[in-house]
């Protein structure tokens, strides 16, 4: 554990730690397993209490105070908001012994009050309380030690209850791939899955206070002259964060998903592996993982299918219908092959399997190889290759085909993910090339969703016999005018890109 600030009551630290949700099942197996059998377990009972202002001033400034009763103690807790995703979790944290049962700021370190915002401490109140049995383990490594600990109990806040099933994997000292390896070892014989949020995220979503909704993309703005490793780091970790973001919402309501949850967490892994598409120009080779990424992609993708057919396309045909209720048969047909889709998608995002994926893409960031070549270099590079192959499909665009079509579709979407990592070169330049390359990006996402379509009406088909040929045949045909106008609206869409400067390239003289 890395110490950066000591004081005669208090101490800062940075977690290193991996964290999974247990089932019951893995909660009765885990003090079992043989990985464990060498150290010797340790068990307490605790209760913790959580403060906030009545308008959560914390929570809005990313910190959790908390008060651990130890003994007849009680220890207060300070922890700043994550510095990476929420499964491998690195975050600033203070623990101070205080005499009474009121929290105390006054003793907390300068660095700790400065990420505080100004509240007065009498204004501070019990938010929710978490009891729990924790069992921890301290386990020898090959070159150092990993704490193991599980807790299992509840968060309360008032008369709402959550439960506490969890196990954390603390790195005390020696590497990270220590911590990683003995993870790999329990999820290959427990089951687990994700879970992102901290105990006071829980308690916060508990208590009213905390939303879940879903998350869109905000990638860093790191430092155009760091290293390319580093820059890749930062993006990929965004994905990621992206992607846990949006999972807990998707997981509370597996029967009726809001379509958005799903939407976000494709969009996060296509980011991804676009962003891990461009290592080829810092001179890396494609991971292995990446074919792990695909599936995980392919097991969202047809429930993201049904839900623009159901919530969008269907909604839109029927706007332009005279008669509407001739798409019912089909809506009710569609409506049960979306909930089947989602519901395959929500087995997925249960499943092992991505943990397992989680795990080897924290551990793939973590021990990222050093790189020669800066982060400008880098995009540089690839934000020239990725462009010039878009501009070899759109000076075509006459002759193309709807396969050559999807291909610049393709093409213009890795080009705009790259250009949005590598805004922070030109950022005003940047926005104005990424808005003319989005509406692009957007013609002929409509012009895609026609072939999309007609795979799922043959699917609708099959699922609901002649009863849908009616409802199949008016979208069907509706889509294909639409799709006459977009065609026409392309080549427009494609002149007004091709009349912007790329933003990354040098004035000329």
């Amino acid at each position: 554990m890395l110490i950066l600030t000591h004081h005669p009551t208090q101490t800062a630290i940075v977690e290193i730690e991996i964290k999974l949700a247990l089932d019951t099942g893995a909660v009765r197996k885990l003090p079992r397993h043989p990985a464990l059998a060498q150290g010797q377990a340790v068990q307490q009972r605790l209760y913790s209490v959580y403060f906030d202002t009545a308008d959560f001033a914390l929570l809005r400034a990313g910190i959790a105070l908390r008060l651990r009763r130890v003994g007849y103690h009680w220890v207060q807790t300070v922890k700043a908001r994550a510095g990476s995703g929420g499964v491998l979790a690195q975050r600033p944290e203070w623990e101070t012994r205080i005499a009474g049962k009121r929290p105390d700021l006054a003793v907390l370190p300068d660095e700790a009050r400065a990420l505080l915002p100004d509240v007065d401490v009498d204004r501070l109140a019990a938010v929710f309380e978490t009891a729990f049995r924790r069992t921890a383990w301290q386990v020898a490594t090959a070159d150092g030690t990993v704490e193991v600990v599980l807790d299992r109990g509840e968060i309360r806040a008032g008369d709402e209850t959550w439960p506490i099933r969890e196990v954390e994997l603390e790195l005390k000292t020696g590497t990270v791939a220590e911590l990683f390896n003995l993870a790999d070892r329990l999820v290959a014989d427990l089951p687990v899955h994700l879970e992102p949020r901290s105990k006071a995220q829980r308690g916060y979503q508990l208590a009213g206070a905390l939303p879940l909704t879903p998350v869109k993309a905000v990638l860093p703005a790191f430092d155009p002259e760091t290293s390319a490793g580093e820059a890749y780091c930062a993006i990929a970790r965004a994905c990621l964060a992206q992607f846990e973001a949006n999972l807990p919402g998707y997981l509370a309501d597996p029967r009726a998903p809001d379509p958005e949850y799903v939407h976000q967490m494709r969009v996060a892994m296509r980011r991804l592996r676009a962003a891990t598409g461009l290592l080829r120009f810092m001179g890396l080779d494609t991971p292995a993982w990446v074919g792990e990424l695909k599936w995980l992609m392919g097991e969202l993708s047809l429930a993201r299918d049904w839900d623009v057919f159901v919530t969008e396309t269907l909604a839109r045909v029927a706007a332009g219908l005279e008669r509407p209720q001739a798409l019912e048969p089909l809506t009710a047909v569609a409506q049960r092959l979306r909930e089947q889709a989602n519901a395959h998608a929500t087995r997925a995002l249960n499943d092992t399997r991505l943990v397992r994926l989680w795990l080897t893409l924290e551990r793939a960031l973590a021990e990222f190889p050093a790189t020669p070549i800066g982060a400008r270099q880098w995009a540089e590079a690839a934000l020239e290759r990725r462009y010039r192959q878009l501009r070899r499909l759109g000076n075509r665009l006459d002759e193309l085909d709807p396969v050559e079509r999807h291909a610049l579709r393709i093409a213009g979407k890795k080009l705009r993910y790259a250009a949005e990592f590598f805004a922070p070169l030109k950022p005003k330049a940047a926005r104005r090339f990424i808005s003319r390359l989005a509406h692009l990006q957007d013609v002929l996402g409509v012009l895609n969703d026609v072939a999309v379509t007609a795979r799922l009406l043959e699917e609708a088909k099959q699922a609901g016999g002649t009863v849908v040929w009616e409802g199949a045949g008016l979208v069907a045909g509706f889509l294909a005018h639409e799709q006459a106008e977009r065609l026409t609206e392309l080549d427009q869409a494609w002149q007004t890109f091709r009349a912007v400067k790329p933003y990354w390239r040098k004035p000329t003289a």
